[in-house]
């Protein structure tokens, strides 16, 4: 009798050591995922694109208004363009005096930090995936172009230095437009968790709205038709945000984490490490 007691808390201890932790260690446990509408466990990283999203077009928006507020431009909805010392509401001009430049220079350095990140771990995350490297290579130094240009479209305002910020206006909606091509075939070619279609068919659709956005907007300067022109800028950059906002289809499944280790002699570099961990652990980073 005595020996089968001993047998069950041995059994009772091994079964704790080895499943479930007792929930009173001390160790508080880390939030990896979240329940997502289909039942599944999605990943907190999904929120990064849309918080992207979410943030830059109602920073965007509030710079509008307030220089719609301040007389500075015309407002999108006004049929005629001819109304006094207006100027069209061109998103540039809307950010280029205060209090709204301020405003403006603060939504797009958030904008191009989230950005950058968002390319890096899009980046890891196809890593592992492709056969030919160079297309993901392709897409991170266009989406690290775009994010630069941003910068330069934020801290250089139009009035004040003119050249810089139409570098910057180039670097962002030039490159832009090849890296949301160059995704969208990555989407459809890697086909994560069998997505492809789900998330590469809207992605080819916004490409090629933002592409035809583009060749109007400068259509539409050449021919002095300011106010289309407005407009159409900014349903391009509409369109880049909802670009952005749909990387939380593939987010969702991943789990991206910063590995810190003491120091060695005998190391490994950081290419090496970085290729072991996509090979070997494809969902941690």
């Amino acid at each position: 009798m005595a020996k089968r007691v001993r047998e069950k808390r041995t059994t009772h201890q091994g079964q704790g050591a080895a499943g479930t932790a007792p929930k009173d260690d001390g160790v508080p446990s880390r939030p990896q995922c979240i329940p997502c509408m289909d039942g599944k466990k999605c990943s907190v990283w999904m929120f990064l694109p849309l918080v992207l999203t979410l943030f830059t077009s109602a920073g965007l928006w509030i710079v509008y208004f307030i220089a719609v507020e301040d007389n500075k431009i015309i407002p999108l909805n006004v049929a005629d363009s001819k109304s006094g010392p207006l100027k069209p509401p061109y998103i540039s001009i809307a950010g280029d005096v205060p209090p709204a430049s301020c405003v403006f220079s603060q939504v797009m350095n958030m904008a191009a930090f989230l950005a950058l990140v968002i390319a890096v771990l899009r980046f890891i995350q196809l890593k592992p995936k492709v056969l030919n490297p160079w297309l993901n290579v392709s897409g991170l130094v266009a989406l690290c172009l775009a994010s630069f240009g941003m910068t330069l479209l934020g801290n250089f305002q139009l009035t004040n230095d003119e050249e810089i910020h139409n570098v910057g206006t180039s670097l962002t909606f030039g490159f832009g437009t090849l890296a949301c091509w160059i995704q969208s075939a990555l989407t459809l070619k890697i086909n994560l968790k069998n997505e492809g279609r789900k998330a590469g068919i809207p992605r080819v659709v916004l490409s090629a709205a933002i592409t035809l956005c583009v060749v109007l907007y400068f259509i539409l300067m050449a021919q002095r038709f300011h106010m289309h022109a407005a407009r159409i800028q900014w349903g391009m950059v509409m369109c880049f945000l909802c670009y952005f906002g749909s990387f939380a289809v593939e987010f969702r499944h991943y789990r991206f984490e910063i590995i810190c280790s003491e120091y060695q002699e005998n190391f490994l570099s950081f290419s090496e490490s970085l290729s072991e961990a996509s090979e070997y652990q494809t969902d941690q980073v």
